[in-house]
């Protein structure tokens, strides 16, 4: 593989690093973009080939899948399905910008980002050259430009030190997101379940997501705390809650790598929100049944690859 950087505040560099990188992106290699936080190193969503290729380089196994990057909001119709009012209204207000969602993935969709339990996390970036980038390729897989356990890179010849001749393009845009500065994670809402939930705050804190949002909860939020809002008072009286601290056996943790910078949310094993039907039946079902019944999986933040997280 011929790796080649392009020094992309030239303007004429800036166009033949963009077809080169397209060109790349379309025989399944892999390149390395700036974004509004810090650098990634993407790969054709829709190629299993490509995403393996740039988890290898990243030395991570399929356990810890991308999030994909999109250049606009149109796009989230086409990838993610059961989008909520209020999904789409921190959208609309967010992106581009530092929030990505966590949707139930397109069913019809032939693509294989890892183990991702049938969810796609999605981001629009606040950034000129990923955005242009984004355009002529369509969705991209996107993780931090960074070996497993080192610091995410701030600049091209940041990540080539780490990743080397394994990236065929590097786009060299300057520092990001400034000279000087830490990058800032993106905020991370679960948006599969009946309400919003924070799994990891960011750019934006969950309190500003809940001005906006009420309902909004918080990763904190326990199990049995999940539940429709419009649940009726008798239906309420009749099931018996959880006994306090009680989880059910069943419960699978979920992993969200909380990698240094936004991109790389690595969204791993996410399930699917279940949330419980509302009981209207004169016998109250017994506290593990409703436990059962109640609960989501539980949100694990990983030990940042770098402190800047």
């Amino acid at each position: 593989m011929s790796t080649t950087s392009y020094n992309c505040t030239n303007e004429q560099q800036r166009v033949e690093g963009l077809a080169h990188a397209q060109k790349a992106i379309a025989a399944k290699q892999i390149i390395v973009m700036p974004t509004d936080t810090v650098y990634g190193v993407a790969a054709d969503a829709f190629s299993p080939q490509a995403v393996a290729t740039l988890l290898a380089a990243k030395g991570r196994g399929r356990n810890m899948p991308p999030p994909v990057l999109i250049p606009r909001i149109g796009t989230m119709e086409g990838l993610a399905t059961e989008i909520s009012d209020d999904a789409r209204k921190l959208a609309e207000k967010y992106w581009p910008g530092p929030l990505t969602l966590i949707f139930h993935a397109q069913p019809t969709l032939t693509w294989d980002l890892g183990e991702t339990k049938g969810t796609v996390a999605l981001r629009v970036p606040d950034d000129q050259l990923a955005l242009d980038l984004l355009t002529i390729t369509g969705p991209l897989a996107v993780s931090s430009a960074n070996r497993t356990g080192q610091a995410a890179a701030q600049t091209g010849s940041e990540a080539r030190s780490q990743l080397a001749e394994s990236v065929e393009v590097y786009l060299e845009g300057g520092f990001r997101p400034l000279e000087g500065t830490d990058p800032t994670p993106s905020t991370i809402v679960d948006a599969t379940g009946l309400r919003l939930r924070v799994v990891r705050e960011g750019a934006i804190s969950l309190e500003e997501i809940q001005r906006m949002i009420p309902s909004a909860l918080g990763r904190d939020v326990e199990p049995e705390m999940w539940a429709p809002v419009n649940l009726s008072k008798d239906a309420t009286e009749t099931a018996e809650a959880p006994a306090d601290n009680e989880v059910p056996e069943d419960i699978e943790v979920l992993a969200v790598d909380a990698a240094a910078e936004e991109l790389a949310i690595d969204v791993a094993n996410h399930e699917p929100v279940v949330s419980p039907e509302p009981v209207a039946s004169e016998e109250a079902p017994s506290s593990a049944e409703s436990a059962s019944e109640g609960s989501d999986g539980l949100i694990n933040l990983e030990k940042p690859e770098a402190a800047a997280s």
